[in-house]
């Protein structure tokens, strides 16, 4: 028996994580005097093991946590070299926004049309939004309370850098006439495509859809018949892509760690932490309970999620999980036509990340300056950022725009001494909360489908 558990990696791997552990608490709490090589190799020894594991579970959710850590470990051993490997990440990306727009296209085309019913469309997008709306709103408020709570911009020494002026203004100047609602509507199908505008892809495959419905004999038949195999063949690619995920997630881990300055970390670490609680928070007491109101298998629904999530939080982008969360909810029991609407929409619409962290964020800044805020000043903040935090997917920068010109439009109506000046410094860091909101919104939209296909009327899920 004992032969048996010293052949398992599994046993190395926990073996190997804890002694790298033990060495790492003896040194930092001063309890001992560790050779700082000692503890790199006893943590390479570790990811060693944890690549044999993951060789031998052939799973790509077990490739894709140990690139992570890979990542992590490569980011803070070989910075120089950590910070060419992004473009891992940057091709991974690419292959992705190549998948994204086909596929949502065919999909959406193939679940209005194919089934002929334009009524359940309209039906299924008033419940999604009204799921979306209310969700969001919780959110903010999660937002509001953490920081409240935690008070953590009251006293912090908050210095601009000029990176993060640059990259600012790089920001700002890019979205200055920035319109939702005209924004919505795709002026140019291929201009969406390339500008990665998904919600415009999303409207124009509905109304193509619709129009597809309403036409009849072999024209319908012929593009129904593509589009089944459009999808069906877009699915096979992002199964073919996904193989180059482990590498482009340690890709991005390892340029995250490698280009972040302590310094800057240091002197926003409480606005750090007080987000990633705030998520943990938002998670339990919100789509937890969530998820026990529409009876879901959390076992099964985890291990669907933990695939599109761990992308999303290592890379920080949403679009990159999006192929791989509408084919594993497909896998969880959710139909096509329920995901593929769902899950685009969602990526406008149900930003529960996003929004608690622009809640979050904006309070912060007003206590750098020294604003307290009062509850009626915090909640007429939140209207203004349940309109403004609509439709910032797939446009870079977007969330630090909102977080702009909320702050200024706060300070020029209430007559408030609020700097917006004060939250370019958030760029500094903005990479290692982005990987969490990020996280946070594609778990909210894999759980949105079960919602509304709940909600559909289907009483139990295959």
């Amino acid at each position: 028996m004992a032969k048996k558990i010293l052949y398992r990696p599994s046993f190395w791997v926990i073996a190997t994580f804890t002694i790298a552990a033990v060495l790492w608490l003896m040194a930092s709490n001063g309890m001992a005097e560790v050779p700082r090589l000692v503890r790199q190799v006893s943590r390479w020894v570790f990811l060693g093991f944890a690549i044999w594991y993951a060789f031998e579970r052939k799973s790509l959710t077990g490739w894709i946590l140990v690139a992570l850590l890979l990542g992590i470990e490569l980011g803070k051993d070989f910075p120089t070299i950590s910070l060419e490997l992004k473009r891992l990440s940057d091709i991974f990306l690419r292959l992705i926004k190549t998948i994204v727009a086909p596929l949502l296209f065919a999909t959406l085309v193939v679940g209005i049309a194919g089934h002929g019913n334009i009524k359940s469309v309209g039906r299924m997008g008033l419940k999604a939004i009204i799921y979306f709306e209310l969700v969001t709103t919780l959110a903010l408020a999660v937002g509001l309370a953490a920081i409240n709570i935690s008070g953590a911009g009251k006293g912090a020494v908050v210095e601009v850098q000029a990176a993060q002026e640059q990259k600012a203004d790089k920001y700002l100047t890019a979205k200055k006439d920035h319109d939702f609602i005209t924004e919505i509507f795709p002026e140019n199908i291929a201009k969406s495509v390339a500008e990665g505008q998904v919600l415009q892809v999303v409207v124009f495959s509905i109304l193509f859809g619709i129009g597809l419905s309403l036409t009849k004999g072999k024209h319908k038949e012929v593009m129904l018949g593509f589009c089944e195999s459009l999808s069906e063949v877009m699915f096979k690619f992002t199964n073919v892509v996904m193989y180059l995920a482990p590498l482009a997630v340690a890709g991005a881990m390892a340029s995250t760690v490698a280009s972040m300055g302590t310094g800057m970390l240091q002197n926003l670490a409480m606005l750090v932490i007080t987000l990633y609680v705030a998520l943990i928070v938002f998670v339990l007491l919100v789509l937890v309970p969530i998820g026990f109101l529409v009876k879901l298998d959390f076992k099964k629904f985890i291990h669907q999620v933990t695939e599109p999530v761990s992308i999303a939080f290592a890379t920080a982008t949403s679009e990159a999980a999006l192929p791989k969360a509408m084919q594993n909810m497909e896998k969880y029991g959710i139909p096509r036509k329920v995901v593929s609407f769902v899950i685009p929409t969602g990526y406008s619409f149900n930003l529960d990340g996003t929004t608690l962290y622009l809640s979050l964020a904006s309070v912060f800044v007003a206590q750098v300056c020294g604003v307290d805020l009062t509850i009626p000043q915090q909640i007429e903040m939140c209207l203004i950022l349940m309109l403004t935090s609509k439709g910032v997917a797939g446009v870079r920068g977007a969330s630090f725009v909102i977080l702009v010109t909320t702050l200024d439009d706060l300070g020029l109506r209430m007559g408030l001494h609020i700097d917006s000046h004060k939250a370019f410094a958030i760029l500094g860091i903005d990479a290692l909360m982005d990987m969490a909101r990020t996280s946070v919104n594609v778990l909210g939209n894999c759980l949105a489908t079960v919602v509304v296909d709940k909600w559909e009327g289907r009483e139990e899920l295959p």
